[in-house]
């Protein structure tokens, strides 16, 4: 069985994604791994169907992201230090989240990627099919939690 060093635990904050990170960091330990916790939103603009939208909405957009990403980040970090796992936390905007995955773990020396099976839609959408997606698309070692 392959030693695990780095594992990316991406997260939309759902339920199920929640149990997968707890899983994420079991292994991690079991592993003596480090672990990434990331979100992925999508930027402003590719929600945007108005071109003209305000500035306000995107500083409203911001900071609602900003809010959520933190408090996801932060259940992941807090599970982590209390397993004793070093944790690094990261939120990027991605047009299209599977893709923002992969270049996050690829970027950071990831060696899996745990993810849940299926997650959150609307703004937090980030699991489900895009879980596919990274199945389909990368080749690093993906472990889904159901």
């Amino acid at each position: 069985m392959p030693m695990y060093k780095h594992i990316l635990l991406p997260t939309d904050g759902s339920e199920l994604s929640k149990k997968a990170i707890a899983h994420g960091i079991g292994l991690a330990k079991a592993a003596d791994a480090t672990v990434t916790a990331l979100v992925v939103s999508m930027p402003f603009d590719s929600l945007v169907v108005q071109l003209n939208a305000s500035a306000g909405a995107l500083d409203q957009y911001e900071q609602l992201v900003a809010k959520q990403a933190e408090k996801y980040l932060g259940m992941v970090r807090d599970a982590a230090t209390k397993a004793g796992i070093k944790c690094d936390t990261l939120c990027v905007q991605h047009e299209q989240p599977y893709k923002g995955i992969i270049e996050t773990a690829k970027k950071h020396g990831c060696d899996l990627i745990v993810m849940a099976s299926h997650g959150l839609s609307g703004i937090s959408a980030m699991l489900g099919s895009e879980t596919l997606k990274v199945l389909t698309h990368t080749s690093i070692p993906v472990l889904v939690y159901r």
